[in-house]
C-alpha cells in the first residue's frame, strides 16, 4: 500500500477526484479497500448528511484511517474490517456509490468482486474503478521512482468493462483522474444477477 506522500503526489486534491467520478452530497457511499483513508475523509465531507462505509482488510490501515477521520471530525463514517470480495455481506443497506481506488488489479476474481459490489447498490447506483492506465511501470514515476503494479496488472477501461458489465453494470464514462489513472464509472443496470 502506498504511503500518504505517494497518494498526495498522485491526487493532490482528492475531493476533486471524488466529485469528478460522481460522489455528491447526501449519498450513501462505500470506499472499498479504503486503505489509510486517503479518499474516505474527503468522501465524508462531500456526502455531508449522507454516509460512508470504509471497508478494509488490513487492520493496521483501518486503524490509521480511523485516526485520520477522528482528527478531521468526520462522524458519518462506519469502518468495517473485511474482505472486499464479501462486500455484499458486509453492508446491510443498499448504497448509491461504491468506489475502489488503486486496488482493483489485485482482486483474485474481478467479475466476482463486481458481482459482490452489484449486490450492495441501489438500482441505478454507481460503481467507480480508479485504476492505472496500461503503461509500462517505468513510465509511471511518482516521487522519483517507478510506481504501481506490474504492466500485466494494469487493465484498460475496456478490460475492466469486460469483467464488470456482464454482472449487472454499464460503462457510462471514463475520466482522467491523475497523471497515471482513470476512473471508469459504471451504472448498475436492472436487478443484480
Amino acid at each position: 500500500m502506498p504511503d500518504r506522500d505517494w497518494s498526495q503526489a498522485l491526487w493532490p486534491k482528492p475531493a476533486e477526484v471524488l466529485e469528478q467520478v460522481g460522489v455528491a452530497p447526501g449519498m450513501r457511499v462505500v470506499d472499498l479497500c479504503s486503505g489509510d483513508g486517503y479518499f474516505t475523509v474527503p468522501m465524508s465531507s462531500i456526502v455531508g448528511a449522507g454516509s460512508v462505509h470504509a471497508v478494509e482488510l488490513d487492520e493496521t490501515m483501518l486503524a490509521t484511517a480511523k485516526g485520520v477521520a477522528q482528527n478531521a471530525g468526520a462522524g458519518n463514517i462506519t469502518f468495517i474490517h473485511g474482505d472486499a470480495m464479501k462486500v455484499g455481506d458486509l453492508i446491510d443497506d443498499a448504497v448509491d456509490l461504491v468506489m475502489i481506488a488503486n486496488t482493483f488489479h489485485g482482486a483474485p476474481d474481478h467479475a466476482g468482486l463486481a458481482r459482490a459490489v452489484r449486490r450492495t447498490l441501489e438500482p441505478g447506483g454507481t460503481f467507480v474503478v480508479v485504476n492505472w492506465w496500461p503503461k509500462p511501470r517505468e513510465e509511471t514515476i511518482v516521487l522519483g521512482k517507478p510506481r504501481g503494479p506490474r504492466r500485466d496488472l494494469r487493465f484498460s477501461p475496456q478490460q475492466v468493462a469486460a469483467w464488470v458489465e456482464p454482472v449487472g453494470f454499464q460503462l457510462i464514462r471514463v475520466e482522467e483522474v491523475g497523471p497515471y489513472h482513470y476512473g471508469a464509472v459504471f451504472t448498475a443496470t436492472d436487478a443484480a444477477p
